[in-house]
């Protein structure tokens, strides 16, 4: 299938996007690297009377550290891909965030979609997704009003629903504290698919965040209980199998969703403890 049709605007500027963005209302999208809204417009699931390419605004494809290396925030623009962060050198405190990427999509994929796509799409199995709701990331909105950060904790809401406006435009996500021992680890039918579970855990924290068992990521306080006193890898994941509220669905029973989600938690566990 095509598209339904539509008016296509070039944004040049974060305030022209905006602008675009509250002239246009409800009936506007925004388009990066387009590979999760292009597909969703090809099969008639989106039908956007305007699309806005914000791709060649300068300044939304950096990453950047507030103070020392060790210690300091993590700044990652909106235009960001995939695969900037799969090779970069974040240092051992956002290791995490460049060894998550291999779990997206695949190469072709990760070298066009980005940063800022991902989390305002918030498919509650995306990567971007369940590592800002590990590491209390703050995703950065400008709006007519001018910028707020909204912590990750706020942003989803639902099903494909965040707390972003119509009128306001992600221009990068802060990951304010390292994660020197976090991993993210997942299971789909073929590889470079949607996840059935992924599973994040930081040692430190302790945090545990699901995705594919609930609209939203999903902490697990249960799950993180036992590693604060410091249980074991298997122990958490029997912890994160119990506590979930999941369901039969076609393909997937709610028994293979529980256990997938002990193993993956206790091997994200067994990961995140060799760093």
């Amino acid at each position: 299938m095509k598209p339904a049709p539509f008016t296509y605007h070039r944004a040049r500027s974060v305030s022209g996007a905006v602008g675009l963005l509250a002239e246009l209302g409800e009936d506007a999208k925004v388009i990066a690297g387009g590979q999760s809204l292009v597909a969703m417009m090809n099969f008639r699931l989106a039908r956007p009377e305007h699309l806005i390419d914000i791709a060649r605004i300068p300044g939304l494809d950096a990453i950047s550290r507030d103070g020392p290396e060790d210690g300091g925030a993590l700044r990652i623009g909106a235009l960001v891909t995939h695969h900037a962060v799969e090779t970069a050198d974040l240092g051992p405190g956002f290791r995490v965030l460049s060894d998550a990427m291999r779990w997206v999509g695949h190469l072709p994929i990760r070298t066009r979609g980005t940063v800022g796509g991902s989390l305002a799409h918030a498919d509650a199995t995306a990567e971007w997704c369940l590592l800002a709701a590990l590491l209390d990331a703050l995703i950065v909105v400008e709006g007519p009003a001018g910028r707020r950060e909204i912590p990750a904790g706020e942003f989803f809401q639902g099903v494909f629903t965040t707390a972003l406006e119509p009128d306001e435009l992600i221009v990068e996500v802060v990951f304010p504290r390292p994660a020197p021992r976090a991993a993210l680890t997942e299971f789909a039918e073929r590889r470079g698919d949607f996840a059935i579970v992924a599973a994040a855990v930081d040692l430190d924290a302790p945090r545990v965040v699901l995705g594919g068992v609930a609209p939203v990521p999903l902490r697990v306080p249960a799950a993180e209980a036992v590693l604060g006193r410091g249980g074991a890898p298997a122990e958490a994941g029997a912890a994160a199998a119990e506590a979930i509220d999941v369901r039969d669905e076609p393909g997937v029973s709610a028994h293979y969703r529980r256990a997938l989600t002990r193993t993956l938690v206790a091997r994200a566990c067994e990961e995140a403890g060799t760093r």
